[in-house]
């Protein structure tokens, strides 16, 4: 095979997978053959980042190959740093150019299969501006928005589970307030008019209204199955949504095996509420979370045998990651629901914290990489973006900056060193640290300028909240925090002046730096603004008559996939 026979290409991205939860990263209580037999198979990354610590903006990352400030897919609020809802207008805007619309340019098949979360629609219901078949999937099949806990009636919710308790609380007190005046009313001690208290009824019942009819129906407005742009199950059964996924993965590789085809499986695992098949429930040693990887290296397996059935895997690029690191504040009950990010500080949510955004990054095609192999130095999920315009042919697109460099030289071991002299860590819109690569020598620096606060203090997460904040409760560090990554990866140790006789012209230099990247940036419109991610009615996805909405169009005779 020569790399001129454009591959055909698989990309498996877990949802909010510890860097820890692997065997092939150090784990040795879950059992993952499969995506194990991926890294010894090829290539694995021990430093590989996401653009974010959380989905949205670091999936809009991922697919442009640019820091999600670039395109307005950060978020200037804690209360929004995802996409909340598929009923709000934000999304990755249209003039932005995915990997699968670069690969489609080339001739290839694209299909997306799983979790999109990057919008919807803009101006009316079905636009559908933002629809992964307006980004360049020829073929689309899974949950427009993700997986929440809300999509099982009998989980806690999860979607702004605080800011609804504030709402119960205030839908009380305002409840409360037409029942005090009929006491004074009925027993005759003030003469309180009616109509008074009828305004005060009215207004008790409108705030439950204007609140109740986008929270009270989580399940109905966000966990929507679709075809394309058909919705097949409104709500959708959880409890199937897997074997569906795979089912139609099998079935694309399938239908595309003349090649080329760009293939990107977009797993629900193992994000809560964590569903799992009956097969791998009390399998595993670390309860329903491990059970749920094991699931999916299950399923990871699955799409693996099917290169394999076809002779594809020598002619196929395989890549599998996770969108950012594992959610540490997931609990339930004592339970632990979301993942371990081993010796790594922090996770989900968490800035620059190396637990929340270094990821899995495996790489294999036979043919090409050296098996075994493992790669220390800083690379980027944005690196997918011109990796995958390289191995096709395409042109990056020359009216834009691309943050991502090319990984093939540094896969195939022609080049030794990262392209990467600087990584910018942000956490919403906000800066919160910077890695300094030295192009001369190994170490690895990382600055802090911002640390979200643990709570309960001295804690490793914001266990008070459901994830750690950009902008409040926060510490802001001058001189900034230092750690030398490459010596201290847990970033356990800052260096001082007084210890590291480096560290101000290491401050220096990183502050350059951040001059250089500020004057790249160019204002975009905020795609995660607080009107762009409210709910809104007319643009919610709809099978039936709204508001009563609901369907089940999927077959349920699915044939045996395991």
């Amino acid at each position: 095979v020569t790399r001129n026979a454009r591959p055909n290409i698989v990309l498996l991205m877990a949802d909010d997978l510890g860097v820890g939860d692997l065997c092939s990263y150090g784990n040795n209580t879950v059992s993952t053959p499969n995506i194990d037999r991926l890294a010894s198979e090829g290539v694995r990354l021990t430093q590989h980042l996401a653009a974010a610590s959380v989905g949205t903006p670091s999936r809009a990352a991922f697919l442009t190959g640019r820091y999600p400030i670039r395109s307005g897919m950060a978020s200037p609020s804690n209360l929004n740093r995802d996409l909340p809802w598929l009923g709000s207008s934000g999304g990755l805007p249209a003039n932005e150019t995915t990997f699968a619309k670069l690969l489609q340019h080339r001739g290839y098949r694209t299909g997306l299969i799983g979790k999109w979360h990057q919008g919807l629609s803009c101006a009316s219901r079905d636009d559908h501006c933002y629809h992964p078949l307006n980004h360049g999937f020829n073929y689309f099949y899974g949950l427009p928005l993700g997986l929440l806990s809300d999509c099982t009636a009998s989980e806690t919710p999860e979607l702004h589970r605080r800011l609804r308790v504030q709402l119960w609380v205030a839908t009380a007190a305002i409840g409360l307030v037409p029942l005090l005046l009929l006491v004074p009313k009925l027993a005759h001690w003030l003469a309180i008019p009616w109509k008074v208290i009828a305004i005060f009824t009215v207004l008790a019942l409108l705030f439950f209204a204007s609140w109740y009819s986008s929270y009270g129906f989580t399940r109905r407005w966000n966990c929507v199955l679709m075809r394309n742009h058909e919705i097949l199950q409104q709500p959708m059964r959880e409890d199937r949504v897997s074997t569906f996924m795979l089912k139609e993965a099998l079935s694309f590789i399938n239908r595309y095996k003349h090649g080329p085809f760009l293939l990107f499986v977009s797993f629900l695992h193992v994000h809560t509420p964590l569903t799992t098949r009956e097969k791998f429930v009390g399998h595993s040693k670390y309860g329903r979370y491990g059970d749920n990887i094991e699931e999916m290296d299950w399923m990871v397996g699955k799409i693996l045998e099917a290169l394999d059935q076809e002779r594809l895997a020598n002619h196929t690029l395989v890549y599998f990651t996770s969108d950012n690191g594992g959610h540490l504040e997931a609990q339930a009950s004592g339970a632990q629901l979301g993942g371990w990010n081993g010796l790594y500080k922090g996770g989900k949510g968490m800035g620059g914290w190396e637990g929340g955004i270094r990821v899995p990054g495996i790489f294999r095609w036979p043919a090409v990489l050296e098996a075994g192999k493992v790669i220390d130095e800083p690379t980027s999920q944005m690196d997918i973006y011109p990796t995958l315009a390289y191995v096709a042919g395409g042109i990056l697109p020359q009216d834009r900056v691309i943050d991502g460099r090319n990984l093939i030289p540094l896969l195939e071991g022609r080049v030794y060193h990262s392209d990467h002299e600087f990584l910018f860590h942000y956490c919403g819109c906000y800066l919160h640290s910077v890695r300094w690569h030295q192009k001369d020598c190994a170490t690895v620096w990382k600055v802090h300028y911002v640390t979200p606060k643990f709570s309960p203090e001295g804690a490793g997460a914001c266990y008070g909240s459901a994830m750690c904040s950009c902008s409040t409760d926060v510490t802001y560090h001058d001189p900034p925090l230092l750690f030398d990554i490459s010596r201290d990866p847990s970033e356990a140790r800052p260096v001082s002046p007084g210890n590291e006789a480096l560290f101000d012209s290491v401050v220096q230099k990183v502050e350059a730096a951040i001059q250089d990247h500020r004057q790249t940036l160019t204002p975009a419109p905020l795609q995660l603004s607080m009107f762009n991610t409210i709910w809104k009615p007319w643009l919610q996805p709809c099978c039936g008559t709204f508001p009563f909405c609901g369907c089940d169009k999927e077959d349920d005779i699915i044939p045996n996939a395991g």
